[in-house]
């Protein structure tokens, strides 16, 4: 009889509710579904998924031609729902447009557009590059297939000397599509903060960049190009983000991204970043850095290029900085500091050096309750997998942090890490430490960290660990299947001396630093290459590649030798030792299938 009553109560709580919000719906979904959610190890996937496909966003409207920017500017006040503004290709829009709240639907967007045809653009789902607004080449980055470089894009521009331009979406702007634009800065030395920003406290909502090239230029500080603000539902794909940067010492702002998120007081998200060039100094993309009462969720980042030039890096040959010569200010390639079901794949990330206040790291996950104003910021349920990441002074840092004013967030729990390439982690050569990852605890505990099936060999340290000793440990901490080189020292400590858990790891062997750090932790199946053991059992040593078995054939490809047929003299002790039964390390061909054409 229990049973049969516990079964009509769930019934009933598996409604779903409906409310309608301008022409779109949200659902509302009961716990007892939650058993159809999607995990990745301890980590859920996101629940919801932006639709951005031409085919989503139907404009069955009036056709417009606009050739200036007056025109633009009325244009946009009369534009009806399931209108298309063209803009002229190979023409300049001045000014700060701004994009008003109207009553469109799914059925009904705005798009706004280059005038070029369709085949003068790559075709839906390619992303674009500078060669379509008649640029071959840029220096310092990677080589893109331009046959015949030509203007096709429209080229919207902000002249005022600071502030945010040219794309300004007031309260509650809804159903936007951009289309084969070149969205850009001017006013030499002027310090821009955001190319397009979302204002007031109403939610913007159902947004889609697709094919634009959004930049700053070569030495002026630009902060950013999108700052996501109060939005829904935005997509970012196929496009070509370059030149944000802000200058050292000598300049206005201190952080810049390509896109920022997780600030504010209002839900958001879902957003999705797909197949797009992200070039940014500080962080290519970040959730968080700043005040914040809610927490962005259900995040896609897939097929993107993280890029920084090392033209950015003082020193090296053909040097760019700032006007007054001092380098831009370089932190990491992708971070989270408040966000939630957050999907990493198949992206490729290169290219970050040490300096300033940061270490460089490649991606950091750390809950930050920034200045203390965000309390509630929390980096949970985070996947990051098929990635490439190269080229890089380290690899990953994960943490729970305190404020810079002492006060802490709500933390960092449930990180899955698998099938991750990781090549060239260089110290010494990128100017930070040589640590494949730093994994700290501060309050609350880092929870449910799981690093299975990865590849890299970092030259200093595998593990930057610790927590400190009257604090709260990490908990549930899972490091498995992983071919893994641990450079001079196995562990090192990240400092506090005797109130670190970790203090005096040369005393200690990695077992009994992992007993004093953490909470349950489960180390198994794991191939170490020169380390000096110690590790828990059922774990794998080798001296090095060769004693190994591993081969490396290429940037991050890595394979094992099976025997004689690989001109090796014995078969890689790693092939089919995960406690799965697959080869340890991550699955190099899937990584590679997942990264194909991001570069």
């Amino acid at each position: 009889m229990e049973v049969a009553v516990q079964r009509r109560v769930l019934r009933r709580t598996a409604l779903v509710v409906a409310i309608g919000l301008s022409g779109f719906t949200i659902a509302i979904r009961t716990h007892a579904q939650s058993s159809a959610r999607q995990f990745d190890g301890p980590a859920e996937l996101p629940r919801v998924y932006v639709k951005s496909a031409l085919a989503d966003t139907p404009a069955p409207g009036k056709s417009v031609l606009v050739k200036n920017s007056q025109e633009l500017a009325a244009a946009l006040d009369k534009a009806a729902c399931g209108d298309t503004i063209r803009l002229q290709a190979d023409a300049e829009f001045a000014g700060n447009f701004k994009f008003p709240a109207k009553t469109c639907d799914d059925a009904h967007w705005i798009i706004v557009r280059t005038s070029a045809d369709d085949s003068d653009l790559p075709p839906e789902g390619t992303r674009i590059t500078p060669c379509y607004a008649g640029l071959g080449s840029l220096p310092a980055r990677p080589d893109y297939a331009c046959p015949s470089s030509h203007q096709a894009m429209a080229r919207i521009i902000f002249e005022s000397k600071g502030g945010s331009g040219p794309i300004t979406f007031l309260q509650g702007a809804n159903h936007y599509r951009f289309l084969g634009l070149e969205i850009t800065r001017g006013s030499p030395g002027a310090c821009i903060y955001n190319l397009a920003i979302f204002t007031g406290d109403t939610t913007g909502h159902h947004i889609v960049f697709d094919r634009v090239w959004m930049h700053g230029t070569a030495q002026d500080e630009t902060t950013r190009g999108i700052i996501l603000g109060a939005s829904q539902h935005v997509a970012v794909v196929d496009s070509y983000f370059s030149d944000f940067h802000c200058v050292a010492i000598t300049g206005s702002c201190v952080d810049a991204q390509t896109i920022g998120g997780g600030l504010g007081t209002r839900e958001s998200g879902p957003y999705k970043i797909v197949n797009n060039f992200l070039e940014a100094a500080g962080e290519g993309l970040i959730f968080g850095g700043g005040a914040a009462t809610a927490t962005p969720g259900d995040i896609e980042i897939r097929h993107n290029h993280f890029f920084k030039p090392l033209s950015w890096r003082e020193g090296t040959p053909g040097f760019v900085g700032g006007i007054s010569g001092k380098p831009f200010i370089v932190k990491n390639l992708f971070e989270l500091k408040n966000a939630q079901r957050v999907l990493l794949e198949g992206n490729l990330l290169e290219n970050v050096w040490g300096g300033f206040s940061q270490a460089g790291f490649a991606i950091l996950l750390t809950a930050k309750n920034q200045n203390n104003l965000c309390p509630a910021c929390r980096v949970t349920d985070v996947t990051v997998r098929y990635d490439l990441i190269r080229h890089c002074a380290s690899g990953f840092q994960i943490a729970t942090g305190l404020s810079d004013a002492g006060g802490a967030s709500s933390g960092t729990e449930r990180i899955s890490i698998h099938d991750v390439i990781l090549e060239d982690i260089g110290g010494a050569t990128y100017g930070g430490f040589g640590a494949f990852a730093q994994v700290t605890s501060m309050k609350p505990a880092l929870r449910d960290l799981s690093i299975d099936h990865v590849t890299a060999f970092p030259p200093k340290t595998l593990f930057i660990l610790g927590a400190p000793t009257e604090g709260e440990h990490i908990a549930n901490f899972t490091f498995t299947n992983n071919l893994v080189g641990v450079g001079e020292q196995d562990i090192f400590p990240p400092g506090g001396g005797e109130k670190n858990c970790s203090f005096q790891p040369t005393k200690q062997t990695p077992t009994g630093v992992l007993k004093s750090c953490i909470e349950g932790p489960k180390v198994s199946h794991n191939l170490f290459m020169a380390s000096q053991g110690g590790w828990p059992k059922e774990n794998l040593y080798a001296s090095n590649h060769a004693a190994a078995g591993v081969v490396r054939s290429g940037e991050g490809r890595y394979r094992l030798c099976r025997g004689k047929q690989d001109e090796c003299k014995k078969a890689s002790p790693a092939i089919q030792a995960g406690s799965d039964r697959r080869d340890l390390g991550a699955d190099v061909e899937k990584v590679f299938e997942e990264i194909r054409g991001v570069e």
